[in-house]
């Protein structure tokens, strides 16, 4: 298969690594500083599973616009970009791809893939969910937690399926794939944490007033669904329902309900806190933003992700688990 991966960052190294360790043709697109270190050393994978791979640079192409890398009819798109270039992608996906490639949106949030719709109409646009954590630095990429790639189910995905499971890349195609992106952004509510937090993905969910911060955003969410009537899935060991409950248990209970959660790498970091250590612009419009739309739409309001709107918006912040509580009103 012909694969190229629009937006070279954590995601789509981690997805084209695997897929080019297999034999695939992969191109990674992005920024020229991002690509020279796997261009020079090629691309180090591995995972929480202790996978330890090298795949030799010229194993994959690179290119740092997508018309550079000549998209054919048989190609398929991987978009890895971040939600906030999602318009501009759209737009290069429109000039340089011809008719009906398939462009699967590996992407955070819930509202991707009809931005990307309408403004590449000639496409066949498909919606993904990535379950795990990756962490990339230069050129070695690393999947810190576990989890099952879900994509849109069509014919495309159908015959890609055995392809990636082959690849190592565990995928599954959920009948209701709108229910698993909103499932997923509720876990995403934790990115926010995360990065306000500064500690890594562990350690803040062993703290209490972190979680608390995480199950209330959740709470609120998982209003807002219900008033829209979206049912999210299920994509973790426990239920959408009960997870806020769950995650406002006292350390001594949660540690043992809560052992598969905890399976993280104890460096690993959210794609949040990168961007936020970076000066870049966040995800938190993809996510909170995304709840507050949602609330709006059907007369209700979200003001706790709101105002994680606004701490993540403004100077970069750094805040304690109390802090943020108090921050959000939640004594």
């Amino acid at each position: 298969m012909n694969f190229i991966v629009l937006g070279a960052g954590a995601i789509g190294c981690y997805v084209g690594g695997r897929l080019a360790s297999q034999g695939h043709t992969v191109c990674l697109v992005g920024r020229p500083h991002a690509l020279e270190p796997i261009a020079l050393q090629g691309l180090r994978v591995t995972d929480l599973d202790g996978l330890d791979q090298q795949v030799p640079p010229t194993a994959l192409r690179m290119a740092t616009t997508l018309a550079d890398a000549v998209p054919r009819a048989q190609s398929v798109v991987l978009l890895c970009v971040k939600s906030g270039a999602t318009e501009a992608a759209a737009r290069e996906l429109a000039a340089a791809c011809p008719p009906g490639t398939p462009v699967i949106s590996l992407q955070n949030g819930v509202d991707n893939v009809a931005r990307l719709a309408a403004l590449a109409p000639g496409l066949k646009v498909l919606a993904g969910m990535v379950p795990y954590n990756v962490v990339l630095r230069g050129a070695h990429v690393h999947r810190a937690t576990a989890g099952h790639l879900q994509l849109q189910r069509d014919e495309v995905t159908e015959g890609l399926a055995p392809l990636l499971n082959a690849a190592g890349l565990a995928t599954v195609l959920p009948y209701d794939i709108r229910s698993v992106q909103w499932g997923k952004l509720l876990l995403n509510l934790n990115n926010p944490v995360n990065a306000l937090s500064n500690l890594p993905l562990r350690e803040e969910l062993l703290d209490r007033d972190c979680r608390f911060v995480f199950a209330a955003l959740q709470s609120e969410a998982l209003v807002a669904m219900a008033r829209a009537g979206i049912s999210p899935a299920k994509v973790t060991a426990v239920s959408p329902r009960l997870l806020p409950h769950v995650l406002r248990l006292p350390n001594w209970l949660f540690t043992r309900l809560a052992r598969r959660m905890l399976q993280i790498d104890e460096k690993a970091r959210s794609s949040m806190w990168d961007d936020l250590e970076a000066g870049r612009v966040t995800e938190i419009d993809a996510i909170c933003g995304a709840v507050v739309r949602l609330a709006a739409q059907h007369g209700g309001q979200a003001p706790l992700s709101a105002r994680m709107c606004e701490l993540l918006g403004g100077p970069r912040l750094r805040l304690t688990g109390r802090e943020m509580r108090n921050a959000l009103g939640l004594a």
